[in-house]
C-alpha cells in the first residue's frame, strides 16, 4: 500500500515526514507505544491495562447506581466532551455509556448545520438535545463550536464568535438556573501525541473513517487552535459554569478521571466514597491545566 491508498492521499503522513516540528517527529521515532510524549505530562508511561480495567469496570458499576439515581429523581444531566481532534472525546463518551441504560443516557453529537439551520439563532439547534427529566446527555462537541473550530477555518465572522461569547455565559447560566446540572469537559492532548494518534488512524482500515479533512487542515494549526482555546476559556469559564481541563495524553487516565469528577457531582444512594474520590489534580482540574 502507497501513501497514495491512504485516507486523503496519505496527507498525515507527508505532514509528519515533511512538515511537522522537527523535535515532534523525533520525539515520536523514539517513543515505545506506552510512552508519553507531552514534555509537562505528570507520568512517563500510560496506566497498565490490568489496573485501568479493574478500576474502569468499577467505576462503571457506580455509573450505573448513578444513573439509577438520576431516573428516579428527575434530574437532568448535559455532559459537554470538547477537546482538540484525536484528544479521545468518543472513547471517553464510549466508556461512560457502554453500560449504562440508552433511555438514560444518550449521545448527541450533531453534524455540519444545513442550510436552514446556518440562518437561525446559533444555539437553537442544541436546544432539542438538552436532556428531559431523568436523562443524561453526552454531548460529542457542542455549542462551542463557534468558539474554536469554526474561528480557526473561518466558519463564522468575528462578529459572530463576539456575539456567541457574549451570550453563552447567560445560556448556560439558564440551563443551570432552570434545573439542568451542565458539566463542561476539555480534553487537551499534546501535539506529538495528537499526530501519533492522526498516523496510527491512517493506517488502520477500522479507525480510517474517524478522519476527516478538517482533521488534516488541522494538523497546520497548532498555534490559531491554541489561541481559540484559550480565548474561549477565557470568555466561558465562569463560577456558575466552570471548564474541566482532562490531560489526556493517556487515554486511560483520561477516562477514569472524567468519570471520577462527574461522579462527585451528585450524591447517589449506595456511592463508594473511596472509589469516588477526588480525581487526581494532575490529570483533572482548571483551565490551568490546559497544555499548548
Amino acid at each position: 500500500m502507497t501513501k497514495d491508498d491512504l485516507p486523503f492521499g496519505g496527507q498525515i503522513s507527508r505532514y509528519y515526514e515533511n512538515d511537522a516540528p522537527e523535535e515532534i517527529r523525533a520525539a515520536i521515532a523514539a517513543a515505545d507505544k506506552d510512552d508519553m510524549l507531552g514534555d509537562s505530562y505528570p507520568y512517563p508511561k500510560r496506566m497498565e491495562t490490568k489496573a485501568y480495567e479493574s478500576e474502569l469496570y468499577k467505576l462503571q458499576i457506580e455509573l450505573a447506581k448513578f444513573q439509577t439515581h438520576v431516573r428516579r429523581q428527575g434530574l437532568r444531566l448535559a455532559v459537554l466532551f470538547e477537546g482538540r481532534d484525536a484528544a479521545g472525546k468518543g472513547g471517553t463518551i464510549k466508556r461512560f455509556r457502554e453500560n449504562m441504560n440508552p433511555r438514560v443516557a444518550r449521545v448527541v453529537a450533531l453534524s455540519a448545520p444545513n442550510e436552514r439551520e446556518k440562518t437561525q439563532f446559533y444555539l437553537q439547534r442544541y436546544i432539542p438535545h438538552l436532556p428531559a427529566a431523568g436523562e443524561i446527555a453526552l454531548f460529542d462537541r457542542s455549542w462551542y463550536n463557534r468558539g474554536v473550530v469554526e474561528k480557526v477555518f473561518g466558519f463564522c465572522t468575528p462578529e459572530e464568535r463576539a456575539r456567541f461569547f457574549r451570550l453563552c455565559p447567560g445560556f448556560e447560566t439558564a440551563l443551570i438556573e432552570d434545573g439542568i446540572v451542565l458539566v463542561k469537559l476539555w480534553l487537551t492532548v499534546s501535539r506529538g501525541e495528537q499526530l501519533r494518534r492522526f498516523i496510527a488512524r491512517e493506517r488502520d482500515p477500522l479507525k480510517q473513517w474517524k478522519l476527516s479533512q478538517i482533521d488534516v487542515e488541522g494538523l497546520r494549526h497548532w498555534e490559531s487552535y491554541t489561541d481559540a482555546i484559550r480565548e474561549t476559556f477565557d470568555a466561558t469559564h465562569t463560577v456558575v459554569a466552570p471548564w474541566t481541563v482532562i490531560r489526556s495524553d493517556d487515554k486511560r487516565r483520561a477516562r477514569i478521571e472524567a468519570i471520577r469528577h462527574v461522579l462527585n457531582l451528585i450524591r447517589y444512594e449506595g456511592r463508594d466514597d473511596k472509589l469516588v474520590c477526588a480525581p487526581d489534580p494532575q490529570i483533572c482540574g482548571g483551565p490551568d491545566l490546559f497544555n499548548a
